[in-house]
């Protein structure tokens, strides 16, 4: 255990320590690679200022609210679909019809619908996550032992009884699995979506920076996505420990 940690922070220190020293030497052309130190002082400088908060405040207000509507659909008509065979036909062709179309691609019709405020930026995230959390709770629920719906049905459990009961614990493991790849398409497509379609958010920032070429603070904008993108999956991976603490790993 102590191991792995301490290999899961030198690999990320040592490419750092690399690509500085490349810097250094001239082996990096710093105009489109600055060196780390840099990047970090720059990175220092806008979390100080209070922009850099700012910006990443509106884009976790967009994904939070965002992968709500997508993530509790998902579940529940993922539950329905896994227990009922006619759900299950109504759903499942719209779903694999549906779901290869890269969401992104989306973003112009969203942008139509929704106009380019807000809601767009929430339907993108919604569409995104809804299919990834849906087809792991389905799989989920088919994957439980039939056994144990065998004895809902002897002891007389009611369809509630069947969704709250014996279906959602099963299926479980399953879905935290869809939480965690739906959140992290969350900010993937936020930040696309900001890319061409706000005036605030990471995405906004890291695009803005290119265009007039802060390269670091492009990068800076991209070192926050990156931790945004560790501290969900860490925090996920907390909840999941919490709920489900059967499926911690072996260790030893």
């Amino acid at each position: 255990m102590i191991r792995d940690r301490a290999l899961s922070i030198v690999s990320p220190i040592a490419l750092l320590a690399i690509w500085e020293a490349g810097a250094l030497v001239g082996l990096v052309d710093t105009r489109f690679f600055p060196a780390p130190t840099k990047i970090f002082i720059a990175l220092w400088e806008l979390v100080r200022s209070g922009e850099m908060l700012g910006h990443v405040a509106i884009s976790l207000q967009r994904i939070f609210i965002g992968f709500m509507l997508g993530a509790v659909p998902g579940v529940v008509i993922g539950l329905a679909v896994g227990l009922s065979p006619v759900v299950r036909a109504l759903v499942q062709p719209l779903v694999d019809a549906l779901f290869p179309i890269p969401k992104i691609a989306l973003l112009p019709m969203m942008i139509m619908l929704f106009t380019i405020g807000e809601g767009s930026k929430y339907a993108i995230i919604a569409v995104g996550v809804v299919f990834l959390v849906l087809i792991n709770t389905e799989a989920g629920v088919r994957n439980i032992e039939r056994i144990y719906f065998d004895v809902g049905r002897n002891y007389g459990a009611s369809r509630r009884m069947f969704f709250t009961d014996i279906a959602l614990p099963g299926a479980l493991p399953m879905i935290m699995a869809g939480l965690k790849l739906g959140l992290g398409v969350a900010l993937i497509l936020i930040v696309s979506a900001e890319f061409v379609g706000a005036k605030s958010g990471i995405g906004y920032f890291i695009w803005n920076s290119w265009s007039i070429f802060q390269v670091e603070w492009m990068y800076a904008g991209l070192m926050v996505t990156a931790i945004l993108g560790f501290a969900s999956a860490v925090l996920l991976g907390a909840v999941e420990r919490a709920l489900i603490p059967w499926k911690a790993p072996q260790r030893g």
